[in-house]
């Protein structure tokens, strides 16, 4: 399946009514004609935590939230995406829970990653363990096996200690095997692509920062892109990174994600100066996602490096705080001195983070919408909702402020504020009109103001926005000649 140049949701499977018949009724019945690029569902596969990111089994939905036959019902709407935590799974699937039972001798030892493996005597090195970028403070656990030996084995990610979420040894032939057998299940399960979640960590070496290692990464991924085209699937890494390494995945003819738009969108229109978006909407990659906020935040480092001023990251960050925000940090030793930069992302609903102003957050979407790529809207954003300070109390986990559960009944009001219904009628625009198949040009008049232009044969759209006022204004023009001009 080659992805289709429309507008993509992005959804957890319960969090629009509460499960996969719901999400697909209120796609149905409020939002027509507006995901007709598909719909991705972050995972509905059975879990032991991370909100599905630590899968336990692949072959299954979660029965919380219904079925394989509720997959397929989305994919009436348009192709479903699914997630592949390739770098990882549950320390519940039964991969584990055997070499927890075994230790050495059970068939499955070799998935994992003995510390040892990286560090002989299984003692990390201070200077090896103080280059790794890390997202937890240490990258391993340490586990008992029902021998009562310990075993240390390599975990990037997970907020439990130990860890929920084990990391798989892509040294191990059978690891590669059972991923391209995974994907090949999907498949015939109609899902028509995966998002690669958290891939850029799948290589370990020692000395490196065990994150995108050259050139080892890319036969690793060649891989496993060789087997998915084979059945018809496309593939979209998650790589969170500076530009070059976004660059490097577009030369290779890979997908990949716009992981600096949304931060730029957002302080163009916080400092009503497009000076920064401009200078990058001229020189980006091709190939990417758009997004403007997901379900882990605003992502500024690494992504944003090279892009933008410490100084002007840290006055949108300290405007987000100041509006219900919280931040993940990166826990690399390189950026634990007093005073540094270390924010990783902003945890905000884009709707808060734009102080609740409608035509703000209709300007952004805007934005999103013209600028080249495959546009992923976020549930949250969709419904233009705000940050839920309850929801990530209640849940222990700051990134919960922007991952609202909505009961059917508050989609309905949501659907009907007016600043949804013209982030409907952008949607809209973006999937029918013809245009957006054709040439892309933008310019600037002035520091606040920017259109961008899409022209296909007599079909054309322009977006011009006014960066002062937080106006947008839709031109658009058909084959017969007639002209439409809107405020979006």
């Amino acid at each position: 399946m080659a992805f289709a140049n429309k507008a993509q949701l992005i959804s957890y499977p319960d969090s629009m009514g509460g499960d996969l018949k719901s999400l697909r009724e209120a796609l149905l019945r409020h939002f027509p004609g507006c995901f007709a690029g598909g719909v991705h569902i972050l995972p509905p596969y059975p879990s032991s935590g991370d909100r599905g990111f630590a899968p336990i089994d692949y072959s299954e939905i979660d029965s919380r939230f219904g079925g394989w036959d509720d997959i397929a019902a989305l994919g009436e709407i348009g192709p479903v995406m699914l997630d592949l935590m390739v770098n990882h799974v549950s320390r519940r699937s039964a991969y584990f829970r055997d070499f927890l039972e075994k230790g050495r001798a059970s068939p499955y030892s070799g998935y994992f990653i003995d510390v040892s493996r990286i560090w002989p005597g299984g003692e990390p090195d201070p200077a090896d363990l103080a280059a790794i970028f890390r997202r937890r403070e240490l990258p391993y656990s340490d586990y008992e096996l029902s021998s009562g030996e310990r075993a240390r084995v390599w975990t990037t990610f997970g907020h439990e200690d130990p860890s929920e979420q084990i990391d798989l040894d892509f040294e191990s032939p059978e690891v590669m095997r059972m991923t391209i057998d995974t994907i090949a299940a999907l498949r015939s399960r109609g899902v028509g692509a995966l998002r690669l979640d958290a891939v850029g960590y799948i290589v370990k070496k020692q000395g490196t920062s065990c994150f995108f290692v050259e050139p080892e990464i890319w036969e690793t991924m060649g891989r496993i892109r060789e087997a998915a085209l084979d059945l018809g699937m496309d593939l979209l890494p998650e790589v969170h990174a500076p530009l070059g390494i976004q660059r490097k995945l577009a030369e290779k003819g890979y997908w990949g994600y716009d992981f600096a738009l949304p931060f730029l969108v957002l302080e163009a229109l916080l400092s009503r100066s497009a000076a920064a978006l401009a200078s990058y909407l001229r020189d980006r990659p091709p190939g990417l996602f758009t997004t403007l906020d997901c379900h882990d935040g605003i992502p500024v480092k690494p992504d944003l490096d090279g892009l933008v001023d410490e100084a002007a990251a840290r006055r949108v960050v300290d405007i987000c705080l100041s509006r219900g925000a919280n931040l993940s940090k990166i826990k690399s030793p390189a950026f634990a001195s007093p005073g540094s930069f270390d924010v990783h992302q902003i945890r905000c609903a884009l709707f808060s983070a734009l102080g609740g102003d409608d035509d703000a957050h209709v300007a952004a979407r805007a934005i999103q919408l013209f600028v080249p790529g495959i546009p992923q809207v976020y549930y949250v954003g969709l419904l233009a909702g705000s940050n839920d300070e309850e929801g990530a109390k209640r849940a222990g986990d700051g990134r919960a402020v922007n991952r609202h559960d909505y009961a059917m009944r508050e989609i309905e009001e949501a659907a009907g504020r007016q600043v949804v219904r013209r982030v409907a009628r952008l949607l809209r625009l973006r999937n029918e009109c013809a245009a957006f198949d054709g040439r892309f040009s933008f310019r600037t008049a002035g520091e606040s103001a920017l259109e961008l232009a899409w022209e296909k044969g007599p079909s054309r759209a322009v977006l011009a926005v006014d960066l002062r006022t937080r106006e947008a204004i839709v031109t658009q023009s058909g084959a017969a000649g007639e002209e439409a001009r809107w405020k979006a």
